[in-house]
């Protein structure tokens, strides 16, 4: 039987989404306030993509959140300790694939999201911390959700604060890709995961 890899819909929104001084850049707090507002304001704004226009929506996800998450981190961490003895070629193929099944993922959730609002809360945390906890929630139809994100603040050409891990009701994003990856591997190896991956994206894709 086909292994699911699933993401619940609290969480896919959440990726769709005052503060200490910091220097010059977008504090982390900020950016995830600007990104949802962005996502939620396009949606509700845009006709094709509440009719289901999944073209629209995976490139809304691609262009407006994607930019922001540390997929080769998050990557590493669902895969764990076979990450360091998979070849680089194996690791380029994981990311890939991971990329692909959230992006779909993402869009999928998107696609149903119609009077839902987002809170960020007040950041604690110092200006020269590296890494941080960004709270949130998602009001709309039922109960608050409460949300966290783990973000770092990476170097280089694409400086900047990036999500690497996400709390959803005290589940941990990367920690349950963890469990799943980890009964994969255990069968089938790295190889096997890849093709499972895989698998199950041209499976969505088919389905559209």
């Amino acid at each position: 039987m086909q292994r699911r890899f699933f993401l619940p819909l609290s969480v896919c929104l959440a990726l769709g989404l005052a503060s200490p001084v910091w220097a010059s850049e977008e504090a982390p707090d900020v950016l995830i306030k600007r990104i949802s507002t962005e996502v939620l304001d396009t949606i509700k704004s845009d006709k094709a993509i509440q009719g289901g226009d999944m073209v629209k929506v995976n490139q809304l996800v691609d262009t407006k959140i994607m930019p922001h998450v540390n997929f080769q981190r998050m990557t590493a961490s669902a895969v764990g300790p076979s990450w360091r003895q998979a070849t680089p070629e194996q690791q380029k193929r994981l990311q890939d694939e991971f990329k692909v099944l959230l992006v779909r993922t993402y869009s999928g959730a998107l696609a149903q999201v119609s009077d839902q609002t987002i809170t960020v809360k007040p950041l604690r945390a110092a200006a020269d911390d590296k890494e941080v906890v960004v709270r949130s929630e998602v009001k709309g139809r039922g109960d608050p959700i409460q949300l966290e994100y783990r973000m770092e603040k990476t170097p280089g050409s694409g400086a900047g604060w990036k999500i690497y891990n996400l709390n959803v009701l005290g589940v941990w994003l990367v920690d349950t890709y963890r469990t799943q990856f980890a009964q994969e591997i255990s069968t089938k190896g790295i190889d096997g995961l890849i093709a499972s991956l895989s698998e199950r994206n041209k499976l969505v894709a088919k389905k559209g």
